[in-house]
C-alpha cells in the first residue's frame, strides 16, 4: 500500500460499513442527489436544446452520420453524444420527440459510470472506504451533478477520462512498483474509454492525457512505463471504432466538418476567447470555490500534502494529471465552467487521501493555513446554497417557500457541522456531513427551487399558448426577438427563426402565428402595416431571459397574410 495511505484514523468505521457495498452505496446517493427534478426540468438555453435539437433532427431525417441544428449545419462536436441522446429518446419516447429528460438520459448514465471509474480509478491507489470517499468527492461536485442534469457532452467526457486514466494509473504505478501491468482486457478497456472520448468531444481527452503523460514522464525523466498499455492492439480499436464515422462525415460534408469543427471551432477556443468567453488565467482557481464544492474542504490541504509527499509514485501521478490539465485550460483563452471538469478527480482523490490520513500532532504552519483557507470556501459555497433556495423563488418566482427555507437550514446546518469537525481535524465525519450536505441541497435546488421560480421558464409557457391558440394547417409558427433554442426544440424543427422584419415578411405570406418580443414588435407591426397584412394579439408571456440577462416580454399574434394582387387576364 501506498506511503500516504497506509493508515486509517480512527473515525473510519462509519466508511468502511458503507464500502461493504461501495457500488450501491455511490448508485444509491447519486440517485438522491440526482434524481429529484430531473425529469420536470424544462430544456435549458442555449447549448442543451441545441444539443437536443441537433439529435432530436437525426431521428426525424434518419441521417445519423450529418449533425443539423434547425436549417443549417452544426459542425463543433463530434456525432458521439447525438447517437447516445437519438438512442435514448427512440427509446423512451414517442413523435414528436420534445420529451428533454430522454435527451439528458445518457448524461445521468455517464455520470453513474463516470463516479463508478472514480472509485476504480481510486481503488489503484488506496482501500476501499478512501476510494470511497475519493468517488463521492468527485461525484457530488457542483460541476458534475449539474452536467449529469443536462443534455450536453461533459459528464460522459468525464466518464471516458476516468476510465482511460484508469489505465494510465495502473500502468504506471505497476512500473514504478514492480507490478505486474494492466492485463489485456483491462488495456483495451482504457483504450475503448479512449475512443468513445473522441467520438464525444474530439481532441480534449487527447489533450488532457497526452499532458498528463508528458508532465509524469517528464518529471520522472522515463517514459518506459507507457509501454505496457498495448499499444498496438489499442490504436487498432480506437480506429476501428473512430474511423467509419470519422471518414463518413468527412464525405458526406466535403471535409466542411473539420475545416469548422477544427479549424474555426477549436482553433478559435485556443487562440482566443470565442463567443465572448474570454477569460485570464487564474478563472478556474477562482471558479472553484463553486463547481469544485462540497471536494473545497479538502482541496487545498489535499494538494499541499500531495506536493509534501511527492515521492510517493500514486500521489506523484495525481499532481501531474491535475497540474498539467489545470494549467492547459487557464491557458487557453476560451474558458466556460464545465471545461475544467477532467482535472477535477485528481483534485479530489488527493483531498480524499488527505481527510483520511490520521490527525498529525506537529501539523505544519502551511497545512494548518491551507486548512483553514478550505474551511472558509467550503463555508461560502454553504452559504451561497443555504440563501439560493430562500432568495431565488421571492425574486424569480412565486415567493419564498417556508419548506424550501427548512431544508436549506437543514443543508446548512450538515454544512456547518462538516466545517466544525473539520477545524477540529476529524476530517472523516467532516467528509461523510459535506457529500451529506450536498446530498440535502442538490435535490433542493434541482426540484423545489426550480419548481417554483416559473419567470425564468419563458419557453415552455410561450409553447403552451401557441398549443392553445394553434389551428389544424397553421404553417410553421415564426419567431421574432425571442429566438431561444429551447422553444424551437418544444415547437419543432420547423419553427422559422427571424427578426421582427424577416418575420413580418414571412408571417404576411403564410398567415398564422407569430411570437414576436418587444425589443422587435415595432419592427415586426411597421413590416406588417408596409406589405397591408394584419396582426391580431392573442396573448403573451413575460419572465426573464437568463441567456441574455434581462425581462422579456413576448406577444402572440395571428397574422391574417397580405391579399394577392390578381393579374388582369391578358387580352
Amino acid at each position: 500500500m501506498n506511503q500516504a495511505v497506509a493508515e486509517k484514523s480512527s473515525g473510519a468505521p462509519v466508511p468502511a460499513l458503507l464500502a461493504r457495498w461501495p457500488v450501491a452505496t455511490l448508485l444509491l446517493l447519486c440517485v438522491l442527489a440526482w434524481i429529484p427534478g430531473f425529469f420536470a426540468l424544462p430544456p435549458l438555453d442555449r447549448d442543451e436544446s441545441r444539443f437536443a435539437q441537433a439529435s432530436k433532427q437525426m431521428i426525424e431525417t434518419g441521417n445519423y452520420v450529418d449533425i443539423r441544428y434547425s436549417v443549417g449545419p452544426r459542425y463543433k462536436k463530434p456525432v458521439g453524444i447525438y447517437w447516445l441522446q437519438a438512442a435514448s429518446t427512440l427509446a423512451f419516447s414517442k413523435p414528436p420527440y420534445n420529451q428533454i429528460w430522454t435527451y439528458r438520459l445518457p448524461s445521468l448514465i455517464g455520470g453513474f459510470i463516470a463516479v463508478l471509474l472514480a472509485y476504480w480509478c481510486a481503488r489503484a491507489l488506496a482501500p476501499p472506504e478512501i476510494a470511497l470517499i475519493a468517488a463521492a468527492l468527485i461525484g457530488f461536485t457542483v460541476g458534475l451533478t449539474a452536467e449529469t442534469r443536462i443534455a450536453k457532452t461533459d459528464a460522459v467526457l468525464l466518464g471516458t477520462v476516468l476510465g482511460s486514466q484508469a489505465l494510465l494509473l495502473r500502468a504506471y504505478l505497476a512500473a514504478r512498483l514492480n507490478k505486474a501491468p494492466p492485463s489485456f482486457w483491462v488495456a483495451m478497456g482504457g483504450w475503448a474509454a479512449f475512443a468513445a472520448g473522441i467520438l464525444i468531444k474530439g481532441p480534449i481527452i487527447i489533450a488532457v492525457l497526452a499532458v498528463t503523460v508528458i508532465a509524469i514522464s517528464l518529471w520522472d525523466r522515463d517514459w518506459t512505463w507507457i509501454k505496457s498499455i498495448h499499444w498496438g492492439w489499442g490504436l487498432l480499436l480506437t480506429a476501428v471504432l473512430v474511423l467509419p464515422w470519422g471518414l463518413a462525415i468527412a464525405f458526406a460534408t466535403h471535409g466542411e466538418f473539420y475545416e469548422q469543427a477544427l479549424g474555426h471551432d477549436f482553433a478559435a477556443k485556443i487562440l482566443g476567447g470565442q463567443e465572448t468567453h474570454g477569460a485570464p488565467p487564474g478563472y478556474y482557481l477562482l471558479l472553484a470555490s463553486v463547481t469544485l464544492w462540497p471536494a473545497t474542504l479538502f482541496a487545498l490541504p489535499g494538494v499541499g500534502s500531495g506536493i509534501a509527499l511527492r515521492r510517493d509514485p500514486a500521489i506523484r501521478y495525481l499532481l501531474a494529471w491535475a497540474g498539467a490539465a489545470w494549467l492547459m485550460f487557464e491557458i487557453v483563452p476560451t474558458k466556460l465552467p464545465h471545461y475544467i471538469l477532467p482535472a477535477y478527480p485528481a483534485v479530489a482523490f488527493l483531498g480524499a487521501l488527505w481527510a483520511t490520513r490520521p490527525a498529525n500532532p506537529e501539523e505544519p504552519r502551511w497545512e494548518k493555513v491551507l486548512r483553514y483557507l478550505a474551511g472558509l470556501q467550503f463555508a461560502l459555497g454553504v452559504a451561497a446554497f443555504t440563501i439560493a433556495p430562500i432568495l431565488l423563488p421571492k425574486y424569480f418566482g412565486e415567493g419564498i417557500d417556508p419548506w424550501l427555507v427548512l431544508g436549506a437550514c437543514f443543508g446548512g446546518a450538515l454544512g456547518i457541522a462538516a466545517v466544525i469537525l473539520f477545524v477540529g481535524r476529524r476530517t472523516w465525519l467532516a467528509s461523510i456531513l459535506a457529500v451529506a450536505a450536498a446530498v440535502t441541497f442538490y435535490p433542493l435546488i434541482g426540484r423545489g427551487v426550480a419548481a417554483k421560480v416559473d419567470q425564468i421558464w419563458m419557453s415552455p409557457k410561450a409553447a403552451a399558448l401557441v398549443a392553445k391558440y394553434e389551428k389544424p394547417h397553421d404553417p410553421p409558427v415564426v419567431l421574432g426577438g425571442y429566438v431561444e433554442p429551447s422553444l424551437v426544440f418544444l415547437l419543432g424543427t420547423q419553427t422559422q427563426i427571424q427578426n421582427g422584419i424577416r418575420a413580418a415578411d414571412i408571417a404576411a405570406q403564410q398567415g398564422g402565428l407569430a411570437l414576436i418580443e418587444d425589443h422587435e414588435q415595432r419592427k415586426f407591426l411597421t413590416e406588417l402595416a408596409r406589405v397591408h397584412a394584419e396582426a391580431r394579439p392573442l396573448d403573451g408571456v413575460s419572465g426573464f431571459n437568463y441567456s441574455r440577462g434581462r425581462r422579456e416580454h413576448i406577444t402572440v399574434y395571428r397574422v391574417t397574410p397580405a391579399p394577392r394582387i390578381m393579374e388582369p387576364p391578358s387580352e
